[in-house]
């Protein structure tokens, strides 16, 4: 019987164990601060628990418009009071909850977990404490942490990371966010809606420089009209705290006061301390684990997922890889990752998804493709939900029509998503959309609509 030893309970981590268990593997998960690691306990699953909660408050907010009257207002606009202890409870709760359960279903599916540091003595032994665990196969799936800038220390009062914002007993009544990449980007978004005052500090010409241009400008144009201050082309030097708050101090020499500071700034493995470059596994740039497509370090039989290895830092692309690394690491038939097919999501509200190759790539020449974008406000279901901002935006091949990725910014975009990302994962054409039925009337509609419009459309 094979032994599998997992360095961390993650996505990566524990996915990566139930594949190598059900493959009759004998399998050890060695994890330090819980089953679900960050994703569950302090960064994916709580911060879109409180998306949640900020979304259904603009929804209230804005009801005038549908017929529904909120009696309590201020200056004409409805007042809604959001108790953030109580959010930050569920929150929490929540997070304990799912990381409960997961841990519940390693160890009925006779996967042994061991709480603790681990470290690699050598390519077939991981030390947790005194204890030697001796192992045919290594994952190495240790996640990412926050960085931090020397000039701006996070204190966990009024400096923060979002792994902090959680043990928070007020509204942030003026919040600066430094950072408009995906998680300064939904933390915005978010605390604006349920109530504070939000500056967003943004290094580039527009918030979210690494998304589609048209879906990124659509989403600032939706954060200054709902109160938020966005400053463009400049960085934070420094942020120290004041009496009562925070002083950040901008490259441009602009002084920016909040009452809390909210750093966003990247992210660091989690690969310090892991004995990984004496074992023989290479390191990259910024300390992160070099992998190949099928998760194989530069040791054989040890292999890594997830943050640590810094492709594409997404909860689905580490279980992914987890998967992948078992898969091929016993001897099953795999396919090595392909990211052209991932799709991803900024939780902002409202939503972006996008997935495979962007109108850029068609711009540029890299690809010959064609596109449509079709605006959410002419679809029935957006008129009937007052839905006015988004759009579904669809990329094909010039002469074969096949659907090579899309954007859609609206609603509950991380779940209309998928129609396209099947399609881009299957290599239907547009046509093959176009002759799909959706549901009348529905956000959905607009997917199959554009593939009509590529569909007919004459290739210049």
């Amino acid at each position: 019987m094979t032994k599998v030893v997992i360095i961390g309970g993650g996505p990566g981590g524990y996915e990566a164990a139930l594949v190598a268990a059900q493959l009759g593997a004998n399998v050890t998960v060695v994890d330090r601060d819980g089953i679900g690691g960050a994703c569950v306990l302090t960064d994916c699953v709580p911060s879109k628990s409180l998306i949640a909660t900020s979304t259904r408050t603009t929804y209230v907010r804005e009801s005038e418009t549908l017929g529904i009257q909120v009696d309590d207002q201020i200056d004409g606009k409805s007042s809604v009071h959001v108790d953030l202890t109580a959010v930050n409870t569920r929150i929490k709760l929540l997070a304990q909850a799912q990381s409960d359960d997961t841990r519940a279903r390693l160890i009925k599916e006779g996967i042994e977990v061991v709480n603790g540091e681990a470290r690699l003595v050598d390519p077939h032994i991981v030390a947790v404490g005194d204890t030697r665990i001796h192992a045919d196969v290594i994952l190495i799936a240790t996640g990412a942490h926050p960085r931090e800038l020397p000039s701006a220390r996070p204190d966990g009062e009024r400096i923060l990371t979002w792994r902090q914002l959680y043990d928070l007993d007020e509204l942030p009544e003026k919040l600066i966010v430094v950072g408009s990449g995906v998680t300064g980007a939904e933390f915005a978004s978010a605390y604006q809606s349920l109530g504070s005052n939000v500056t967003l500090v943004s290094s580039r010409e527009h918030v979210m420089p690494t998304q589609d241009v048209d879906a990124a400008r659509v989403l600032q144009e939706v954060f200054l009209r709902r109160g938020m201050t966005v400053l463009n082309l400049t960085r934070a030097e420094s942020v120290v705290r004041t009496d009562d708050g925070v002083l950040v101090t901008l490259s441009d020499g602009r002084t920016v006061e909040g009452s809390h500071c909210l750093m966003t700034v990247g992210m660091i493995p989690n690969t310090d301390g892991l004995g990984l470059e004496e074992a023989g596994v290479r390191l990259g740039q910024g300390g992160f684990v070099e992998v190949d497509r099928v998760s194989r370090t530069t040791v054989p039989g040890v292999y890594a997922a997830g943050d640590c290895t810094g492709v594409n830092m997404l909860a689905s692309v580490a279980a992914m890889q987890g998967r992948i690394a078992m898969w091929h690491a016993l001897g099953e038939a795999v396919s090595p990752l392909k990211l052209s097919t991932v799709a991803s999501t900024v939780f902002t509200h409202p939503e972006l998804a996008a997935v495979g190759a962007s109108e850029d790539d068609v711009r540029s020449g890299r690809i010959d493709g064609r596109s449509v974008t079709l605006p959410l406000n002419t679809n029935p279901r957006a008129k009937m939900n007052e839905v006015k901002d988004g759009f579904v935006k669809l990329i094909c091949r010039q002469h074969t029509g096949i659907v090579l990725g899309g954007v859609i910014v609206g609603p509950r975009a991380s779940e209309l998503i998928l129609a396209v990302s099947v399609a881009v994962q299957q290599r239907l054409t547009v046509d093959d959309l176009a002759h799909t039925f959706a549901v009348y009337p529905s956000l959905s509609g607009s997917v199959t609509e554009a593939a009509r419009s590529l569909m007919l459309a004459s290739p210049e």
